[in-house]
């Protein structure tokens, strides 16, 4: 049937793909990281302190102290195009644009900050995707981070009149292509290295212990990954231990541990004198790999005693990580291309 002359213009009959990462603020200045701090710790899924308990403690104090020292951490790593972890997330989406071909539509948000999930899935259902893949970047899952990307996703679709199909994607932490995009990028850099690592720190970010015993299984997510990991590294690299780790504590409650601060300290103390830290729970270099692991955890090293140190680079858009990437959303997307 023709439609009505009047008939708005409706896309239809494409493919979306949204890749979301954890957030970050507009601009490293103070204001800037003050409102982003203040969506992300309101979360409920990131802080399980009662509501009432937590608000006069994230307005009274946290949001009046934590935002000019993170502002000022931001200001060492911020790019010409903006935060690293928004750059890099954007690269990866160009890249998967490229490889996926024109059938497909790509896009990226952040579930802090901007691009929001919801303003970027608005984009993808006007840009006719009637079938969408959401994509949260996170290898291992947390409540924390992949069920509150989902969580997001379901406060779009209960706000929302016309939806499309969706699908998610899921944990890959010991799929074989994680796996074999990390040795095969980890080992690219280690053997560019101008020193022999005595240890490889795999560092994770951190979560409050009480998650593991609630149930939450990104404890186990991360221990796997690093045994799959370390499995695969050992032939080419025999005498480097491995040692898993979990950095970014955040107040007074306990959090999982080694602390990769006090793992830093602790084997320069004893003798260890040359190290690599990869951060395989991160799909983008961001603040926590490049500032707190390449710049404070550097520091720390050194200062007690270390010679040698080198943060390694996340998969980023890089070949090995974009390989995985285009697998994984291929698998996701099959019935669809």
């Amino acid at each position: 049937m023709a439609k009505p002359a009047d008939h708005p213009v409706v896309l239809t009959g494409k493919i979306g793909v949204l890749l979301v990462n954890l957030g970050t603020p507009d601009a490293p200045d103070t204001r800037s990281v003050k409102r982003y701090l203040g969506e992300f710790l309101s979360d409920r899924r990131v802080v399980e302190i009662p509501w009432l308990i937590w608000q006069p403690i994230l307005r009274g104090f946290v949001l009046r102290t934590r935002p000019a020292k993170s502002a000022h951490a931001y200001a060492q790593v911020w790019t010409k195009d903006g935060s690293p972890l928004a750059a890099n997330t954007a690269a990866q989406a160009d890249a998967l644009k490229a490889r996926l071909g024109g059938g497909v539509v790509v896009d990226w948000a952040m579930r802090y900050g901007n691009p929001a999930v919801s303003r970027q899935l608005d984009a993808l259902l006007a840009a006719g995707c009637e079938r969408i893949l959401v994509a949260p970047m996170y290898p291992q899952y947390a409540g924390a981070t992949t069920a509150s990307v989902l969580d997001a996703m379901a406060d779009w679709i209960k706000a929302s009149r016309r939806l499309p199909a969706l699908r998610t994607l899921p944990p890959y932490h010991d799929d074989p292509l994680a796996i074999a995009a990390l040795q095969r990028d980890i080992a690219r850099q280690l053997v560019a290295l101008d020193f022999d690592p005595e240890l490889l720190l795999l560092s994770f970010h951190g979560m409050p212990e009480r998650t593991l015993h609630l149930g939450d299984p990104y404890h186990c997510h991360c221990h796997k990954t690093a045994r799959l990991l370390g499995q695969a590294l050992s032939a080419a690299f025999p005498a480097m231990r491995i040692v898993t780790s979990f950095q970014s504590r955040f107040g007074r409650a306990k959090w999982l541990e080694p602390a990769t601060d006090t793992v830093l300290l602790e084997e320069a103390r004893k003798g260890t004198r040359r190290v690599a830290v990869a951060a395989p729970g991160f799909s983008a270099d961001c603040l926590e790999t490049i500032e707190e692991l390449g710049i404070r955890g550097r520091e720390d090293f050194i200062a007690a005693g270390g010679t040698d140190f080198a943060a390694l680079t996340c998969l980023n858009a890089g070949e090995a990580g974009m390989d995985m990437l285009e697998a994984l959303v291929r698998r996701e997307l099959a019935g669809w291309i």
